[in-house]
């Protein structure tokens, strides 16, 4: 016979009749649970103040058919808050800040985990928004790399910022590689380029060694070491790096080429981002070019009245060929903006192609070279000269094609402003000539040449008067008899003894006399030796600038050859 189990309990029971009633008591209903699930929230309802737990089972709406908004100042401190490295692996990113909500989106695979820890970051209740994969890489993008992600990523440094202090409180690569909160990089970076910025330096050299990784800034064109840490962060800064400038990460073997716009200070800075592989990994070498570093003119780049009177009439003709020469690093882009600033009028079409375009000028048609395109100088000229332009500027004259172009452009009413890289002026016509250029066409195209170099300005306020040496004495053509010439060397320590650089220039004016001897293959000494008889040598512009109390005889020297 079947008993019920209150029967079997009963019979089990009966010895103990106080069990007996409290196992046969009927079950008690628990009142139920809440739910605890995280809704997404709508505009029109009510904001909790806490987030719950847990990610709801069911898969909320994606909202990809409504575009979200893409203003770049939307991203403001809190996104900032926000390693990079955990945005992107756990598919979260503050999209804006709205009456003190943070309206974040998120990615298909985003946890309930990575949704707490967002909060505990940006302190502020979060609106979620679920997006699709293609847009939340759009908003990761605009947040942390292009246009005010990479203008915000600069900001917040304290102008006493110690590099030294902030390397040794790196953690150790295994901590870091760890942790989702990549902020001792940033910080350490974002000191780098600030330091530079306010050092006035012209490039940064990130340079792994076998135990070590340096920094180097080249402040007034000379090197200088400004950091030393230890080797295990180098991979990180590079990454770091490449991020900020939208290249690869994952390509560690090849060469790339990128560009990052910062605001550092309320200044605008541009920087053009290098790297390339080395025995012990990638070497960055970061060039800094300020925006607001003032448009440069004729009359501030050093040039004594006599060379910028000759150069405002070259620039002024109505066709022909100018070339700037020098070696890398030497100004000789920032000659020719000078000149078309000179010449920026309502009146005239001036067009360029350069590789890169370092300073956007309004009111002048910029093309950049891009060799993956094959893009390259020569098939941009060739573009340009159907647009109609009065004044052309090249980059720079690189091979056979690029110049014959030139010369071309130059003949049919041109004006034709570029770049060479020869150590002298007069150097550019043999090198023209040797490119294949006949010298007839060479004879009739070429205006000028004007071949510069860079010098550091001694520190008006440091600077100490001496008497020149016998050496010194011979460097500046002072006869044996006369007295010897005052100078100046640099005072103080080696930080303040210079402050910025000048050029010194030597400008050949191509007259009847020089055009015969080009056409008639004339050797360069020969054009050399007719040259000086026109217009004074780089050497002894040099020397002009020791004796007014502008630079030193060892400057000169160092960026000149014996004449």
């Amino acid at each position: 016979m079947r008993r019920s189990g209150r029967e079997v309990v009963s019979r089990c029971c009966r010895c103990c009749p106080s069990t007996s009633r409290r196992c046969c008591r009927p079950p008690r209903r628990c009142p139920p649970r809440p739910r605890r699930g995280l809704r997404l929230l709508r505009p029109q309802e009510h904001r909790q103040p806490h987030l719950p737990c847990r990610l709801p089972t069911a898969s909320p709406p994606t909202r990809s058919a409504t575009p979200l908004s893409a203003n770049p100042q939307a991203f403001g401190t809190p996104a900032r808050e926000v390693p990079f490295t955990f945005a992107k692996r756990h598919g979260v990113v503050v999209r804006e800040v709205r009456q003190g909500t943070a309206i974040c989106a998120l990615r298909s695979d985003a946890t309930a985990v990575a949704v707490a820890e967002l909060r505990r970051l940006v302190r502020l209740p979060l609106q979620l928004e679920r997006v699709n994969d293609e847009e939340f890489d759009r908003l990761l993008r605009l947040a942390y790399e292009g246009g005010g992600g990479s203008l915000q990523m600069v900001g917040g440094l304290e102008d006493g910022a110690d590099l030294a202090h902030l390397a040794q409180d790196l953690p150790e690569q295994a901590d870091l590689l760890e942790s989702d909160d990549d902020a001792p990089i940033i910080r350490l970076i974002n000191a780098v380029l600030s330091q530079a910025i306010r050092e006035n330096a012209s490039d940064i050299h990130v340079e792994p060694f076998e135990n070590r990784l340096v920094v180097r800034f080249r402040v007034d064109g000379v090197l200088r070491e400004v950091l030393q840490t230890k080797r295990a962060v180098a991979p990180l800064v590079v990454s770091r790096i490449k991020v900020m400038s939208k290249l690869d990460i994952a390509e560690k073997r090849l060469p790339q080429d990128g560009r990052i716009s910062l605001r550092i200070a309320g200044r605008a800075v541009d920087v053009r981002v290098s790297t390339i592989p080395s025995g012990h990994g990638e070497r960055v070498v970061l060039r800094i070019l300020d925006k607001q570093a003032g448009r440069l003119d004729l009359e501030s780049l050093g040039m004594d009245a006599r060379t910028r009177e000759l150069m405002d009439e070259l620039i002024h003709k109505p066709h022909g060929i100018l070339l700037v020469t020098g070696p890398t690093g030497s100004g000789k882009t920032t000659t020719l903006y000078a000149g078309l600033e000179r010449l920026n009028d309502n009146s005239r079409n001036i067009m360029t192609v350069e590789d890169p375009i370092e300073y956007y000028i309004d009111g002048i048609g910029q093309t950049q070279v891009n060799t993956k395109v094959e893009m390259t100088f020569a098939r941009g000229l060739r573009a340009i000269l159907r647009q109609d332009p009065d004044v052309v500027m090249v980059g720079e004259i690189r091979d056979l094609e690029t110049a014959q172009i030139a010369v071309q452009a130059s003949l049919t009413g041109h004006l034709v402003l570029s770049t060479l890289h020869t150590n002298t002026a007069v150097g550019a016509i043999t090198r023209l000539r040797d490119m294949g250029i006949e010298p007839f066409l060479l004879s009739s195209s070429l205006i000028g040449v004007v071949a510069q170099r860079l010098v550091r300005v001694l520190n008006p306020e440091t600077r100490v008067a001496a008497a020149a040496s016998e050496y010194e004495r011979r460097l500046l053509n002072v006869p044996a008899g006369d007295a010897a010439p005052q100078i100046y060397r640099p005072g103080g320590d080696t930080g303040n003894g210079y402050r910025g650089r000048m050029g010194i220039y030597e400008l050949v004016l191509i007259d009847d006399t020089m055009r015969t001897m080009i056409h008639d293959g004339a050797a360069e000494h020969d054009l050399e030796r007719y040259a000086r008889t026109l217009t004074p040598s780089i050497r002894d512009d040099g020397r002009a600038k020791i004796l007014r109390g502008d630079t030193t005889v060892e400057e000169v020297l160092r960026v000149t050859r014996e004449d």
